[in-house]
């Protein structure tokens, strides 16, 4: 038994020691940095206490970012969540087209960041060579690019990154609906259910477990949104886009001011670290039901 202990324990030494290299240290040394003035290139590093933390709560900028992270996941719960699941149930009784269908609706979730973006810059938002401006010269409607807008631009950076991400929730819940017990489907249909009492008592309930986990790290993911907004805007126009991601990103590598861009890192690692332990209650609370 002991023998069988110690096996056990050297097996997973090589993924504890990736987690402590790649993940502790840098939160420990992450979690220091926020309490200092570090530039991330000088060697002198003197702690100030609770500054940074301070300083971010006086920055108008800071509440913005909140907002937009706040909005991202409102956005992100409901309008890909809904796209996904309505675009799993219709492939789930197309059993011999579905494949090709996964594979089409995948396409922009597998291509990078950088080139959706410019996809959609170019060819959607442009108000020269895109469908705006073709639809102002056309109709002599001059809508303007909705990413330099005040109220426009986090929409338009959140509707880029919703048409590359509601594929990954088609894929994922079709997994999980093809895993509900068909006797209970069949008996449901004997009965006379209709298509969405059929969703709502037989399907939801048997995927519940896989849609509380998708909205957790949907949550999760939206107060680390970055690249999108990064690629389109900036965090512009004067900041209407700024999201806290791109928000520690200019304190860190535009300001050089490494300390307070941590700070905003431990920030969106709280707002995270909450939804995972709604999340954890929920299991559990699931499991003792």
């Amino acid at each position: 038994m002991q023998k069988k202990r110690n096996w056990n324990y050297l097996l997973i030494a090589p993924a504890l020691l990736v987690s402590i290299s790649i993940i502790l240290l840098p939160a420990v040394l992450t979690i220091i940095a926020s309490f200092t003035d570090w530039n991330g290139i000088s060697p002198n590093i003197n702690l100030i206490g609770l500054q940074n933390y301070l300083e971010l709560f006086e920055d108008r900028v800071f509440f913005i970012a909140i907002k937009n992270n706040i909005i991202w996941v409102v956005l992100f719960l409901t309008v890909p969540v809904c796209i996904g699941m309505l675009a799993a149930m219709l492939l789930l009784s197309r059993e011999k087209t579905r494949n090709i269908y996964q594979i089409a609706f995948l396409i922009p979730y597998v291509l990078a960041p950088a080139v959706n973006a410019m996809l959609w810059q170019n060819i959607i938002f442009s108000p020269v060579s895109g469908i705006i401006g073709w639809i102002g010269r056309t109709y002599g409607i001059d809508l303007g690019s909705p990413l330099a807008g005040m109220q426009s631009a986090i929409f338009a950076c959140a509707g880029v990154d919703i048409w590359h991400y509601w594929s990954y929730l088609t894929v994922i819940y079709l997994a999980a609906l093809r895993q509900v017990p068909t006797d209970q489907v069949e008996a449901a249909r004997i009965d006379g259910c209709t298509g969405w009492q059929l969703f709502r008592y037989i399907y939801l309930p048997n995927i519940r477990s896989t849609v509380s986990l998708m909205f957790v790290m949907i949550t999760i993911g939206s107060f680390l949104a970055f690249d999108y907004v990064k690629l389109l805007t900036g965090g512009g126009p004067a900041h209407a886009s700024e999201v806290l991601g791109t928000y520690a990103y200019s304190f860190a590598f535009s300001s050089m001011d490494v300390g307070k861009g941590s700070a905003v890192g431990i920030f969106m690692s709280i707002l995270g670290l909450i939804a995972s332990t709604i999340y954890t209650r929920m299991s559990k609370r699931e499991m003792m039901e």
